[in-house]
């Protein structure tokens, strides 16, 4: 219904804020790391996701269209409400999250609040079966849609192809991920190395 709230920030509280568009205040709940970013602000912007459930309506508010894609993929984890897609990227950012699903750290996104070892199982079991078979939440767009997620990261010859494959994922072109990684010292290195490696230039 709104992809995105641009306007004055009225209020600023741990886990919502409210932006005044056109004289309308929206209250948007948000999660610890976009609340972080916006200390101090006094405009705000948005991308927004709303929850309609049988007792209500509820906004959900995030700084990057990265962040609302994640945030939706997410969700399509059954198990995985809007709550704990929150809490998910309050603890990761999208590149994070994905690296940990990519190198199946459940341990990892099991820290997130109100997710469990099973929940983390979970994500990462969905996550890979819908990304690998190209059937991700066709809302998520073109860079999360037929997009095989790696396996575990491989010492071998095919960490090259999962890191890239990765990167793909996070929504970077294969221009862009070729050229980051044509100064990287791949040898010897596992796929999460060569994707750390590759964000630091892209990022």
């Amino acid at each position: 219904m709104f992809y995105y709230i641009k306007g004055p920030l009225a209020v600023l509280k741990p886990n919502f804020a409210v932006i005044d568009a056109g004289g309308v205040g929206y209250k948007i709940t948000i999660g610890e790391r976009t609340h972080t970013a916006l200390v101090g602000k006094t405009e705000a912007k948005l991308f927004t996701h709303l929850a309609v459930r049988e007792d209500g309506q509820e906004l959900f508010g995030f700084l990057t269209e990265q962040e609302l894609d994640t945030f939706l993929l997410l969700t399509s984890v059954s198990g995985v409400g809007p709550k704990g897609a929150i809490a998910v990227l309050s603890h990761f950012t999208p590149e994070q999250f994905v690296m940990a699903v990519c190198t199946e750290d459940k341990k990892a996104i099991a820290k997130a609040s109100g997710i469990g070892p099973k929940i983390a199982a979970r994500i990462i079991l969905e996550l890979h079966d819908k990304l690998a078979a190209g059937s991700a939440n066709p809302d998520l767009g073109g860079d999360f849609a037929a997009v095989p997620l790696p396996q575990a990261a491989a010492p071998a010859g095919g960490a090259m192809a999962d890191a890239q494959e990765a990167l793909l994922v996070l929504g970077y072109n294969r221009t862009e991920i070729l050229r980051a990684l044509a100064g990287v010292d791949t040898a010897g290195l596992s796929s999460e190395q060569i994707i750390r490696a590759a964000l630091k230039k892209l990022m």
